[in-house]
């Protein structure tokens, strides 16, 4: 029942009140159409092209998704980006400069969108919202965006921040007044949060789980609301309207869980406390402790240059580099073009001219998204040993990026470099980076897109 109203609701708002194309600011990049590859994963998945979208975000898997509304009115999963960089530790932000990345539920108006973002592509969180205004937390232009440097930011690879941009995009010119954003410090299941059960911010993530059951329990996004400093999920009033607190401070009013969605969501919510019971009367290990600033997907790890220097007390450290942002001229004077890149004028064909193997070399291409499958096919190789914990040194969100650092100290090296800085200027418009993926060709390394996540670190390794 739900699921018909929420259908009809949203088809009146497009009908009544379609979103305004010059509501949303753009530019050449901002516009780049959705590959022909997502948009009939949207067909064969039963959505529109313009349907409503949700995103959750999660620092410990360090994964965002992209959920998005069927033809039937409930949201399924589009698809699973990896993310490239969080920073600051599990738990919400509170105050300006913690470099901690916001927790929690936000809503994403086309004001929010960035599309001259000094990282390529962003849109801002909104952070602070009511519940964070609430308690006094401060922050500013915390952002989802490219160029996998975070300062209280999820940071994502341009070519994924790209696709994600597009496809908000296209729901906004679709009627859909604005997504919700949620975002969680782990994947709320009864298992780990009977892993962090010690955790200082339990009692905030057994709140934010209240409406993580609710969606999982019902395929829509809660109904968020906020009073006495806390979040209320799907609660309505007597006459059956979502309950709208004009203090987030202040007492709520009487509400209760809407009879609609409630049999569904209290069976689920039972279900998950019996579970999470359970875990801790077995004993489940507790969940180690967060090292390091922030996190990185696995995907990306093995990409990172370290370099040894002293910290701030003189101690000796390992810091990772972070790529820095793409230029607008893929390959600038004085840098080798790796054998197998593929130039932005270049195409693929079946009749493409081999190019010497090096299989020493040779290494998988880093997927931008990854596509639920019912079956997922079992791993084909041993997992790895764990690696040391690195810290990444990130730049001011929204900021010019910074030069890339010379990490070498031979002098003929940094003369080099020097040397090869000096870059023609940057166009006005820059260039726009699509997310398809491209083939490889047999027996060589595989080819990537210029200005893809693996092109700004080749001769880096």
């Amino acid at each position: 029942m739900r699921a018909l109203l929420a259908s009809a609701a949203i088809s009146a708002a497009v009908a009544l009140s379609a979103c305004n194309p010059n509501d949303i600011p753009t530019n050449g990049r901002a516009m780049a159409p959705l590959s022909e590859r997502t948009v009939a994963l949207i067909s064969e998945k039963n959505m529109d092209k313009q349907s409503p979208i949700l995103v959750r975000v999660f620092k410990e898997e360090a994964e965002l998704e992209v959920w998005k509304q069927t033809r039937d009115g409930q949201y399924a999963l589009l698809k699973t980006y990896p993310i490239c960089k969080w920073s600051g530790d599990l738990g919400p932000k509170k105050k300006e400069g913690d470099r901690q990345a916001p927790e929690g539920y936000y809503a994403i108006t086309p004001g929010l969108m960035n599309p001259f973002s000094n990282y390529y592509l962003a849109f801002n969180t909104g952070f602070p919202n009511a519940y964070d205004r609430a308690h006094n937390y401060t922050g500013s232009e915390l952002m989802v965006h490219g160029d996998c440097s975070s300062r209280g930011c999820y940071a994502m690879t341009d070519e994924q921040i790209q696709e994600i941009y597009a496809l908000a995009r296209e729901s906004f010119f679709g009627g859909q007044k604005a997504f919700q954003f949620e975002a969680f410090p782990f994947r709320l299941t009864a298992l780990n949060m009977a892993k962090h059960r010690n955790n200082p911010n339990f009692a905030f993530w057994k709140m934010l789980k209240e409406g993580y059951d609710n969606f999982e329990a019902t395929k829509q996004p809660p109904q968020v609301a906020v009073c006495e400093q806390r979040y209320l999920f799907d609660q309505v009033d007597k006459d059956g309207k979502p309950i709208e607190p004009r203090n987030a401070r202040g007492a709520c009013p009487a509400h209760r869980l809407d009879p609609q969605i409630a049999d569904a969501v209290l069976d689920h919510r039972r279900d998950e406390q019996t579970k999470m019971a359970s875990y801790i009367a077995e004993g489940v290990q507790l969940a180690a402790a967060h090292v390091g600033d922030g996190g990185m997907n696995p995907v990306f790890n093995d990409k990172l240059v370290t370099e040894t220097e002293y910290n701030s007390k003189g101690q000796l450290v390992q810091v990772a580099l972070a790529p820095g942002a793409l230029p607008h001229v893929p390959n600038p004077p004085g840098t080798t073009i790796p054998r197998a890149q593929v130039q932005p004028d270049q195409t693929q064909s079946d009749q493409a001219q081999p190019v010497e193997a090096q299989p020493e070399q040779s290494q998988q291409p880093i997927a931008l998204a990854s596509v639920p499958t019912p079956e997922p096919a079992p791993k084909q190789t041993a997992a790895r040993p764990a690696a040391t914990p690195v810290a990444l040194r990130g730049t001011n969100t929204e900021l010019a990026a910074k030069p890339r650092r010379v990490t070498t100290a031979d002098p003929k090296e940094v003369a080099r470099a020097l040397a090869g800085s000096r870059a023609p200027a940057k166009p006005a418009d820059p260039d726009v980076r699509t997310a398809y993926s491209t083939a490889t060709i047999a027996g060589a390394q595989p080819a990537v897109p210029a200005g893809s996540f693996d092109a700004r670190w080749s001769g880096m390794r």
